[in-house]
């Protein structure tokens, strides 16, 4: 199993430099569209559109970079994701135009940040079990950290060398992710190397192979070597999950999710800057969201890994997500500096609380075996909202003259999520439950006796598997 330890502190620690690198990284862009808007003279629709295609790339290429940590190795993955995102990152730094801002910072940054995301996160899950939660709220807390210290620093770089200084700059800053990288170290899990005994069965497996797969795990590095009907098997055993009810109810919800907590990132800064907060002010409104993340990362991890609370970490995502909705519902009627501290000291506790949470709630759904190319699809369905949500936040901006519609666009989008995932649960629950009870009641009217290997029923002849399992239940006692 896990080790829940020892090497999985450094997995931790890699991570959390990822979730720097990448989310924070991300969630500083919107630092950078006041000075792309005044320089390219363009309006905020179309401005958006960068920090859409950035975290639509990232969150798109996300079953690729689960693809690359699975077959080939998650260290090559992470180090070819943070060269491509500082490639995208410097050559930003020369963009003439908004379109060329859209390929260099959008894709190629997006893609790199996409290599690197959902492969170091499924890594902490296989080293650690009983302290999960925990060591995910101390990884994720990166994100927060990260935003705390550079939202500030970013500003300062604008000022000091433009907007093509600070870019060329964090070029550099996320090379570190060829150290992270290195940190991660393979480890394989029983869960992972399983027999397989129906896939060896299959005509097309050859009998002298079947020795050598049944030591290696069904989706191993070696796959490249077998039968194209071998990696069209093991593709299938890998995304099944997407038939699972609960996988497919959670990724509806986070469709909704997704679209209502992106803009706010995106336009927190102007919205400030629109009811007379200064630019430092609205800056240091950004940091305070990404420290108070942190405490919400690593709190919730802490509290949903206590046994009152484990069983009970899916209504813990739920709420966070509908705190979240209820806050971005409040934010028009903030309009001064002293009411939007609190909106951010709230909304970045719980956005740290379900962030921390995903990863989590996506492994009780999958499996931990699963959980890489579970999160891939997951960070995947984030695409369309991140790419869609930011540009109709900006249309809307531009058509109504006001940032009202747009925040409550998205908090009713965050508190539909919420709820829908809450009826889900409880339908589930509800049918459980009736289940039980006619269980409950045929158990109460059958009576069963065994005489030497024959078994009789008084009211009806048993199933399939009653008799199998009285069969060896029978043999087991004769044995005795």
């Amino acid at each position: 199993g896990p080790p829940d330890g020892g090497w999985g502190w450094m997995i931790v620690a890699g991570c959390f430099l990822v979730t720097i690198c990448t989310r924070a990284v991300t969630r500083c862009i919107s630092i950078f569209f006041v000075e792309f808007q005044a320089y390219f003279g363009q309006d905020y629709a179309r401005t958006a559109w960068i920090h859409s295609i950035v975290d639509c790339a990232t969150m798109l290429c996300a079953p690729l970079g689960s693809l690359i940590s699975n077959h080939v190795s998650c260290q090559v993955g992470i180090m070819l994701g943070g060269l491509l995102a500082s490639t995208g990152l410097i050559l930003s730094s020369f963009a003439t135009s908004l379109e060329h801002l859209y390929l260099s910072l959008g894709v190629l940054t997006g893609l790199g940040f996409a290599l690197c995301y959902s492969p170091a996160i499924a890594m902490v899950g296989k080293y650690f079990n009983k302290r999960k939660a925990l060591a995910y709220g101390i990884a994720m807390s990166g994100s927060g950290i990260g935003t705390f210290i550079l939202a500030p620093v970013v500003q300062l770089l604008i000022e000091q060398f433009s907007w093509r200084g600070a870019l060329l700059i964090l070029g550099g800053f996320v090379l570190n992710l060829c150290v992270c990288g290195a940190l991660m170290r393979p480890i394989s899990l029983k869960e992972d190397c399983k027999s397989a005994p129906e896939f060896l069965e299959q005509n097309y497996v050859p009998e002298t192979e079947k020795q050598d797969l049944k030591r290696m795990s069904i989706c191993s590095p070696l796959i490249k070597l077998w039968p194209h009907e071998c990696l069209c098997y093991c593709s299938w055993k890998e995304y099944d999950f997407l038939l699972m009810p609960g996988f497919m109810v959670l990724a509806v919800s986070i469709l909704f999710m997704a679209y209502g907590c992106s803009p706010l990132f995106v336009y927190l800064v102007p919205y400030a800057l629109s009811v007379g907060v200064s630019h430092h002010q609205a800056a240091f409104l950004m940091s305070i969201l990404g420290v108070i993340d942190i405490i919400g990362n690593v709190t919730f991890g802490w509290l949903t890994d206590r046994r009152c609370l484990k069983k009970h970490r899916y209504f813990c995502y739920l709420f966070a997500v509908g705190m979240d909705g209820l806050c971005c519902l409040f934010l028009p009627v903030l309009q001064s500096f002293p009411l939007l501290v609190p909106f951010s000291f709230t909304f970045g506790y719980f956005d740290g609380a379900y962030v921390t949470l995903i990863p989590v709630v996506t492994a009780d759904v999958v499996g931990t075996s699963l959980l890489s190319s579970a999160l891939g699809v997951v960070y995947f369905l984030h695409a369309i909202p991140y790419l869609v949500s930011p540009p109709v936040a900006g249309w809307l901006v531009d058509t109504t003259g006001s940032y009202t519609a747009s925040f409550l666009l998205c908090g009713f989008s965050m508190i539909f999520s919420s709820a829908l995932l809450c009826f889900a649960r409880l339908a589930k629950k509800i049918k459980r439950t009736h289940l039980r009870s006619l269980t409950g009641n045929t158990a109460l009217k059958q009576h069963i006796w065994t005489n030497g290997a024959i078994a009789y029923s008084v009211t009806a002849e048993l199933d399939q598997r009653d008799v199998e399992f009285l069969a060896v239940d029978t043999n087991s006692f004769t044995n005795r």
